[in-house]
């Protein structure tokens, strides 16, 4: 497969049934445009902005589906708009960048985004994976729990709501889904292998469970670093243990 940056030919793919829009933030218009003619065909509505100024005016403007974000761009980068869009909102984001080492990954994931593309992937590999992503953030639990109580800890199913001590807490879509698993079944082990296929269906790495679960920590723990909600189990995954120890 060519990737992205080296590929300016046809493209194909399988249609969905219900269209969403795909807001596209990258200085590179040759690559926004790559992206715009594989997500169009796969019948996505599809915005484009070229920096984080037409970004957050296309938001305003726009019902946004999903983002696919460059990190490095002129002016306010990538990573920043991301920061200031999670003030405000919970769309989707994925970050599509030409540098992937892990720190970057984990910079990028940490920020709020749900996955983290390394730009010498194929243009189906990022449709796919923004198509994972909108599967993941549309799926509902057909006979939820109403409410899961902690004591300190509540997850109010119905209302999508996190509260600590009665506050609520701020979390993305994914977020959420991942502690509601762990909370509906505690003393589970997860592994990663079983979390990045039911989060990242199957793609992704470890990288990208560590961070969430990092993150998710920082939220609802009194002290991340001694977690008495999601416990390690050291070189398999994770396990909720309820706020007891």
């Amino acid at each position: 497969m060519v990737p992205i940056q080296g590929f300016l030919g046809q493209f194909g793919g399988n249609s969905i049934h219900m269209k969403q829009t795909i807001m596209i933030v990258d200085d590179d218009k040759e690559i926004a445009e790559l992206m715009r003619d594989y997500l169009e065909d796969e019948q996505f509505e599809v915005v484009e902005a070229y920096n984080a100024v037409q970004a957050i005016e296309a938001i305003e403007r726009n019902r946004v589906d999903c983002i696919l974000l460059d990190v490095m761009m002129p002016g306010q980068s990538g990573l920043d708009l991301c920061r200031q869009i999670r003030k405000t909102q919970d769309t989707p984001i994925l970050f599509l960048s030409a540098r992937g080492d892990d720190m970057d990954k984990i910079r990028g994931l940490s920020l709020g985004s749900d996955d983290y593309i390394v730009k010498s992937a194929t243009p189906e590999e990022v449709v796919a994976r923004i198509k994972a992503v909108l599967r993941r953030y549309g799926r509902q639990d057909k006979n939820p729990k109403l409410e899961l109580d902690f004591g300190r800890l509540i997850l109010d199913v119905m209302a999508h709501e996190v509260r600590i001590e009665g506050v609520p807490v701020s979390m993305t879509p994914k977020e959420f889904d991942i502690l509601c698993l762990f909370a509906e079944y505690p003393r589970q082990v997860f592994t990663y292998e079983q979390l990045l296929q039911r989060f990242w269906e199957g793609i992704g790495d470890k990288h990208s469970v560590t961070v969430h679960i990092g993150r998710i920590r920082e939220k609802i723990e009194e002290d991340p670093k001694k977690p008495v909600y999601i416990a390690n189990v050291w070189g398999v995954g994770y396990r909720f243990e309820g706020g007891k120890r």
